[in-house]
This record gives structure tokens, C-alpha cells and sequence, in this order.
């Protein structure tokens, strides 16, 4: 799937740079998206900071995750 996320490094506060299957890039600034019980513990940054990519999305320790498409399409935003 091309909206497979293959790389992913936090950038700053809530952003992350995500690389994806087709080789495009971009960043995500996911700061109005933590809401809701399993997204709580993301909003303490030193726990944002602790994701890693797995089935194709960023997830954290507690099995917090995005949809790979989100991801994609909001990386994908041109301003």
C-alpha cells in the first residue's frame, strides 16, 4: 500500500516527519488529534516522543495509533 508509513522521526512538540511506501514524505502535526481516552497519555511530550512503526502506522506503548491513510493524507496537505 503506498500510504504505508516506512520511516518516522518526531520533529518537534506534536509533529512527525513520516516517509511513506511511494517514497513521499512530509510532516504531520497531529496536535488536534489527541482526544479521547487511549490518545490521553500522548499529550506529555516525553511519551509522544515514544513511537514506533509497525503494520505500516506509527503506534505507541500503549497501543495508540493513526489510520496509515490519515497520516498520508494529512501529510500530503499542500498549504
Amino acid at each position: 500500500m503506498h500510504y504505508s508509513a516506512v520511516d518516522a522521526r518526531h520533529v518537534r512538540d506534536f509533529v512527525v516527519w513520516l516517509k511513506f511506501a511511494d517514497g513521499s514524505e512530509g510532516e504531520v502535526d497531529l496536535s488536534l488529534e489527541l482526544w479521547g481516552p487511549v490518545f490521553e497519555p500522548l499529550k506529555e511530550p516525553a511519551y509522544f516522543r515514544q513511537f514506533n512503526i509497525e503494520y505500516g502506522t506509527i503506534v505507541w506503548p500503549n497501543g495508540a495509533d493513526f489510520a496509515p491513510e490519515f497520516l498520508y493524507e494529512k501529510a500530503h496537505v499542500v498549504a
